[in-house]
């Protein structure tokens, strides 16, 4: 989409957004919250700001609700918020109005983003535009479906597992968890834990591009910002030298994942270069994870468990009992060997530009089943190890920028990750775009997209 060049077409804009959320919304239930008074008056304040500057000026975005907005309710996916309203944006938040995104609310997500399924008791579950049975995935399908139908152009998330790539690959879009920093957080309590982070769902990667460069940038407060590496690799001509792995040698994947993967590597041009088989060594990356998380998850909502018990969900209280009792001794080491896989994963980048794995271990499954709790009749170990296909990444602080692989003649999209070394984000999001435009790794809308419901001029198609 071009930027609007004036507020008329800016409040056009808005009015399409806002007439689409009103025709599809009921059934897909993408959003929790709707701001049509908000999105109005910012398109409106267009008009008094020069456009040039502005990267994401017009552009139609949605936050998910497990962040701040100022004057808007953010429930964090929990009834125990469901009349809470901040004063103030957060950082992120700040960042995207300034650039000129219009918010046109706030996005379905699991409480405090634990869960499989993308609702909670406020509302959802969220649907799959491409089978309205189906899930939207676990935690930021409010906005992988919002982008996948038409209602907006670009969804904020946030990733800690998976959660921005998951809803990304089940929905058929794109979607960017940049190296952790890049996105700074300064209201993060441990300022030097970095294994969650904001990222973005889009249709194309021009528009992840242009998100990641209207909200990047250090900020003092949060310790670990950073700023990504300004030289970019793999430019169109040039031959990426590209690995590729079903499982990282440890993670759970569904014979029909393998095989999608298997038929998108094939697929891939000479242009773009040779594919080998390969991966870091990432024989303790369960060990690692199943420390880390439950301690981080345990200390940021251990005093919420014990004041509201069974009013919690029932997966937030599972990830709250499963911090208990780990020792300062096993989180240590489990950080240490965290830190050997992350140097693991910079070597490999030695001898590879990108490296393509699923973006899911599973295809996306009805919203009537909370979990998955096994794959292809082999039961799972734990309700999160149909994760470790993403949540690896996640540890290693790689940034991953997530494709729909050509559809081909199947029914369901499916998405891969493309993984790049940590501060590598504009090189790998230049590599996207050659997957995108030389491999056809793009967006097809799906079959309740919304694309021909607006008001005024439509201008998102």
């Amino acid at each position: 989409m071009v930027a609007p060049a004036n507020m008329t077409q800016a409040l056009a804009a808005v009015e399409t957004g806002l007439a689409r959320i009103a025709a599809g919304d009921r059934a897909l239930k993408a959003f929790l919250t709707v701001d049509a008074a908000g999105a109005r008056q910012a398109a409106g304040q267009l008009g008094d700001r020069p456009l040039a500057p502005l990267q994401l000026a017009g552009t139609l975005c949605a936050i998910k609700d497990l962040s701040d907005t100022a004057g808007l309710r953010t429930s964090y996916g929990s009834a125990l918020f469901a009349d809470h309203v901040p004063e103030h944006d957060d950082l992120i938040v700040a960042r995207l109005r300034r650039a000129g995104a219009l918010i046109l609310g706030k996005t379905m997500t699991p409480e405090f983003g634990f869960g499989a399924l993308c609702r909670n008791d406020l509302g959802g579950p969220t649907a799959n535009p491409w089978d309205m049975a189906l899930t939207s995935g676990g935690s930021s399908g409010g906005s992988a479906a919002a982008v996948a139908s038409g209602m907006i152009e670009l969804g904020h998330g946030t990733d800690f597992g998976g959660s921005v790539r998951t809803p990304a690959s089940f929905c058929g879009i794109a979607s960017l968890r940049p190296t952790p920093g890049i996105l700074p957080n300064p209201k993060r309590a441990l300022g030097y834990d970095m294994l969650a982070t904001t990222g973005f769902l889009a249709r194309d990667v021009d528009m992840l591009s242009r998100a990641l460069l209207a909200s990047a940038g250090p900020d003092a407060r949060d310790p670990l910002s950073r700023t990504f590496q300004p030289a970019p690799r793999g430019q169109s001509g040039m031959a990426l030298r590209i690995a590729a792995t079903d499982d990282f040698g440890v993670a759970p994947v569904a014979n029909e994942v393998r095989g999608r993967l298997a038929e998108a590597v094939a697929g891939l041009p000479a242009s773009l270069g040779e594919v080998r088989r390969d991966h870091p060594d990432c024989a303790d990356a369960f060990a690692i994870f199943n420390v880390l998380r439950p301690a981080l998850i345990h200390r940021e909502f251990g005093e919420t468990e014990q004041r509201f018990g069974e009013r919690l969900s029932k997966t937030v209280r599972w990830w709250i009992q499963r911090g208990e009792g780990i020792t300062a001794q096993s989180y240590l080491q489990a950080e240490a060997a965290r830190t050997a896989l992350t140097r693991r994963f910079i070597s490999f980048f030695d001898r590879f530009d990108v490296l393509i794995a699923p973006a899911a271990s599973v295809m996306p499954w009805p919203n009537t089943i909370p979990d998955v709790t096994e794959i292809d009749g082999k039961q799972l170990a734990t309700i999160a190890d149909y994760l470790a296909i993403t949540f690896i990444v996640s540890l290693a602080g790689c940034p991953v920028v997530t494709l729909p692989a050509p559809l081909h003649q199947h029914r369901l999209p499916f998405g891969v990750q493309l993984i790049g070394p940590p501060g590598s984000d504009l090189a790998l999001l230049a590599i996207a775009a050659r997957f995108e435009t030389e491999a056809g790794f793009r967006y097809v809308a799906p079959p309740h997209a919304l694309f021909h419901i607006f008001a005024g001029e439509d201008i998102s198609t």
